[in-house]
């Protein structure tokens, strides 16, 4: 008898979210195979995705669970609550903001706990190590829902990574993340290597290759990222400053929200880049493909911040590779697994703005050397970055899971023991 179609509860901190369209993707890849999906949103977000209603945690509901659901749950299993004080009391949160993470990932299952004993999934998926995986891991705490989770880059470097990343890594079925950088750091931290997977994002339909402009000056440069500390943007107007000192004409778009906006605005006209240096704000998904279109560079600037938090490999330089943009990017992170320095990109000290503007001239003026970067790009994004080939494996991770979850269930012991 073939086994009948898994059931998943999909969490999300914020969902949808237009700066996170890698996670509609996979929700989408989820539900193009069949996978029942229930998708939650546990701060903002809620509407319908993909035909799909996003229930979200209205805020009231939150107060309401710290006043009431989670004292009741807690009297009903008081083992587990003195030992989630315990291990609170022992270590403290890294963070104002991860501390509050987690309160909400508690409220969440206080509120839906009632739900999810009625209508249990097979498998409960968190996309992120703060709120979600937390959500996810009491769920399992008090009725044995098998869960897996989500961990990338701020989850595993802001502060440290998140106040309780561990625990709910050791128990999860599997561990998604997108980065060898993510591998290494979770196996650092003693997760079971045999559960923690590498499935990078990917896209759906690769674009046309665009053809290198034979006349690249002034040389069309852009950036698309949040406006904040981790992306090295006021590195990034240094480095305008060096090319437009060298010489060189260009161009340039940074394109995205975020809180350095007016800094940012202000510096740019101190340096005198106003006329060069255009500021796009937030734009949708098929407006960056144009930006994508136009350009002839994409810059990353990133950097890693005092709290330690970074980007792991934004979706967006996979994106530029597929479309024909040469990438120019700092060390930080997990860029240079995509981008190899004179073979699928170029790779520049982001501390100085002099080397940036050097290569960028190199690329200005040496169409062989473009060519190449650009070919060798787009090959390695089709053999690393397909989305549908991406889908396959996390669909069978999340196979696996819930077969396993259908077998354990059966000899499972009563919910608030498990640990």
């Amino acid at each position: 008898m073939a086994e009948p179609p898994i059931t998943a509860a999909y969490l999300f901190t914020t969902f949808p979210k237009t700066s996170e369209a890698f996670l509609q993707r996979d929700v989408a890849a989820m539900q193009a195979r069949g996978v029942k999906l229930r998708l939650y949103s546990l701060w903002g977000g809620g509407g319908e995705f993909n035909g799909l209603p996003v229930r979200s945690l209205p805020r009231w509901w939150f107060f309401v669970a710290l006043l009431w659901w989670i004292p009741v749950e807690s009297a009903r299993y008081p083992a587990m609550l003195w030992e989630l004080i315990v291990n609170t009391c022992r270590r403290r949160a890294p963070s104002a903001l991860n501390f509050w993470e987690n309160m909400l990932g508690a409220g969440f299952t206080a509120c839906f706990v009632h739900e999810f004993r009625r209508d249990p999934p097979d498998l409960v998926y968190a996309a992120w190590t703060g709120a979600p995986a937390t959500a996810a891991w009491l769920m399992w705490r008090l009725t044995g829902i098998p869960y897996a989770t989500g961990a990338h880059a701020y989850d595993l470097y802001e502060h440290g990574g998140d106040w309780w990343l561990m625990e709910k890594v050791a128990l999860a079925r599997f561990v998604h993340t997108s980065t060898e950088m993510g591998r290494r750091t979770l196996l650092e931290h003693g997760a079971d290597p045999a559960r923690v997977a590498v499935i990078r994002r990917g896209l759906e339909v690769f674009p046309e290759l665009k053809p290198l402009r034979p006349d690249r000056r002034p040389l069309r440069l852009i950036c698309v990222a949040r406006l904040v500390p981790k992306k090295g943007l006021r590195a990034q107007l240094q480095i305008y400053a060096a090319v437009r000192h060298a010489g060189l004409d260009f161009a340039a778009r940074i394109v995205g929200s975020g809180e350095l906006r007016e800094e940012l605005e202000r510096e740019t006209a101190a340096l005198g880049l106003a006329p060069l240096v255009t500021f796009t704000g937030e734009v949708a998904t098929a407006a960056v493909w144009e930006h994508l279109r136009w350009a002839d560079v994409l810059l990353h600037t990133g950097v890693v911040t005092p709290t330690g938090d970074r980007d792991g490999l934004p979706n967006v330089i996979p994106e530029a590779m597929a479309a024909g943009t040469i990438v120019l990017t700092s060390f930080a992170a997990a860029t240079t697994e995509a981008i190899q320095s004179e073979a699928t990109g170029l790779v520049a000290d982001v501390t100085r703005p002099a080397e940036w503007a050097a290569a960028l001239r190199r690329l200005a003026d040496d169409d062989a050397l473009a060519e190449r970067l650009r070919v060798a790009a787009r090959i390695w994004v089709e053999e690393n970055y397909d989305a549908r080939r991406n889908a396959e494996r996390l669909h069978a991770w999340f196979a696996q899971a819930a077969a396993e979850g259908r077998v354990q269930s059966r000899e499972s012991p009563p919910a608030g023991t498990r640990s």
